[in-house]
């Protein structure tokens, strides 16, 4: 079986929807009209079985024409009633979707309880690379959460070229920290969300960022953002980190690795960029892409003014002091890039974080941490540290560092059927936290269960609770003595993973090398 890189699985889009299943949104010929009115101005959304929904709500002005890749623009009001019963355009990128594609991207979609709240509200930003994706996967679907009286909210920002690029070395110091574009989309959707989530019964006080996989990271990195922090005030990552960042000279190398394939593409100068077709934009963004020596060219930068430093860097200093963590991983998450059976050791661009050489010292220290598990396993086992469980632990501990506290997961879970039966794989807890588990597999009514559970405790952290669901042990909040962990297997338990266990032995490696 070929490996299959994050690369070509965020290009694939068959592939990558392999981890969701499609589920039915609300019909619209079987919900009626309702009617919200915002300090922006009124919008007509559909209201079935309790739950409003408005689609394609805007927070921003389009970032086209003479915006593009400039800095977000709060929306301006608009008046009369705005349709919102429709889902927006996903934003430009390589993988095909059966939906358009836009640069006009930023919007968001809502889903409230009825009634006068007020309402936790629980903000959904979605993975994909920093280059894929958007907000509306029917997996995203907020209904159940607003029927446990939560408002729900998936946020689109832009992607790849569009959000994650310094153009200031290419088109002049007017885009300065460009490559921080698509936090200042999110940055600005909170913000809209602060000044309007309480016409819809939401409680400004109470707002929850949540994703998974780059959405995670891009939660890490908010939380390493001195200017965000009156946005939220509470925090979930799912498979995430915060390492995904470049310094000012790389993000400076990667603009010009761009640059020089657009001009060979196009046959233009660099001024073309402003006014070319996003979907040439996409094109040289993909043959940029495979072409770079390293995985994730296109990612946030440390531009001294919005991000003054390394996010954990300042989460340790107390960016999120007081403020609660809930951040976990699954055990195998590599396996869905790998393959389930990885028959040889990571390469460059099977890597996020680090060197193949630096990560090969210690991945050598594998076998003696984990005699028992095969090679294959191992090679998942280090690849999954280094993307997700070590960058997700030093935000943790910065994050308790800081002054916060925390909640520490894994998924233990494996799938019975399917390509990737018996592993714990990337994605797998999204369908269980949203309550909308995989249906098509052999233990699918144990999944179900697992799932409403994790989906229980995630609604009451979002209420400002502890997390907890009915048959979850008590969950201890983490600390760097017993590192306790609230694993989610066949049946969940509390773990205290202290000195002589074999992941505080990994982590040690991990730390000693870092």
């Amino acid at each position: 079986m070929p490996i299959l890189t994050r690369r070509s699985f965020l290009a694939n889009g068959s592939l990558a929807a392999c981890a969701f299943r499609t589920r039915n949104l609300f019909a619209s010929t079987t919900a009626a009209p309702t009617i919200v009115h915002t300090p922006s101005g009124a919008l007509r959304g559909e209201s079935s079985a309790g739950v409003r929904v408005f689609r394609g709500v805007p927070f921003a002005e389009p970032p086209v024409g003479p915006l593009r890749f400039l800095p977000t623009q709060k929306v301006s009001p608009w008046k009369g009633e705005r349709e919102a019963t429709q889902f927006p355009a996903a934003p430009m990128q390589h993988k095909q979707l059966d939906v358009p594609h836009s640069e006009d991207c930023l919007y968001l979609n809502l889903w409230a309880p009825e009634g006068t709240g007020p309402f936790p509200v629980f903000v959904w930003i979605h993975g994909g690379g920093f280059t894929d994706g958007h907000a509306f996967e029917s997996m995203y679907d907020g209904t159940d959460f607003a029927r446990e009286g939560i408002i729900s909210i998936s946020v689109e920002y832009r992607l790849g070229v569009f959000g994650f690029l310094d153009y200031e070395p290419l088109l002049g110091e007017q885009y300065a920290g460009s490559a921080n574009n698509a936090l200042r989309d999110l940055m600005t959707a909170l913000s809209w969300i602060q000044k309007n989530i309480s016409a819809f019964g939401g409680d400004p006080a109470r707002v929850t960022i949540s994703g998974e996989s780059a959405g995670a990271k891009l939660i890490g990195t908010l939380m390493g953002i001195p200017t965000a922090q009156s946005l939220f005030h509470q925090m979930i990552s799912e498979s995430g980190g915060a390492e995904r960042i470049w310094d000012h000279a790389a993000s400076a190398a990667v603009a010009k690795g761009f640059g020089d394939i657009w001009q060979k593409q196009s046959g233009s100068d660099l001024t073309s960029l402003k006014t070319a077709a996003g979907a040439a934009l996409i094109q040289a963004q993909q043959e940029f892409m495979e072409t770079w020596p390293h995985h994730f060219p296109l990612r946030a930068e440390l531009d001294g003014t919005l991000i003054p430093r390394l996010p954990v860097e300042t989460i340790a200093g107390g960016s999120t002091r007081g403020k609660r963590l809930l951040i976990g991983t699954n055990r195998e998450e590599s396996a869905i890039f790998l393959g389930p059976h990885p028959a040889k050791d990571a390469t460059a661009i099977q890597l996020g974080n680090m060197s193949v050489a630096k990560f090969d010292a210690v991945y050598q220290k594998y076998k003696e941490i984990y005699p028992q598990l095969s090679v294959q396993q191992r090679r998942i086992r280090a690849v999954t540290a280094e993307e997700y469980w070590i960058p997700s632990l030093r935000v943790a501990e910065a994050h308790l560092k800081g002054g916060g506290s925390a909640y520490v997961y894994e998924l233990e879970f494996q799938e019975t059927s399917g390509r990737l039966k018996d592993n714990a794989y990337h994605s797998l807890d999204v369908g269980m936290v949203w309550n909308h588990p995989h249906e098509h597999v052999a233990d699918a009514a144990a999944e179900a269960a697992l799932g409403k559970q994790m989906h229980t405790a995630w609604a009451a952290f979002i209420r400002g609770e502890a997390p907890a669901a009915p048959g979850l042990p008590a969950w201890p909040l983490y600390d760097e003595q017993s590192r306790s962990t609230m694993i989610f297997g066949e049946k969940a338990s509390a773990e205290s993973r202290v000195e002589q266990s074999p992941q505080a032995a990994e982590l040690q490696l991990w730390n000693e090398t870092l």
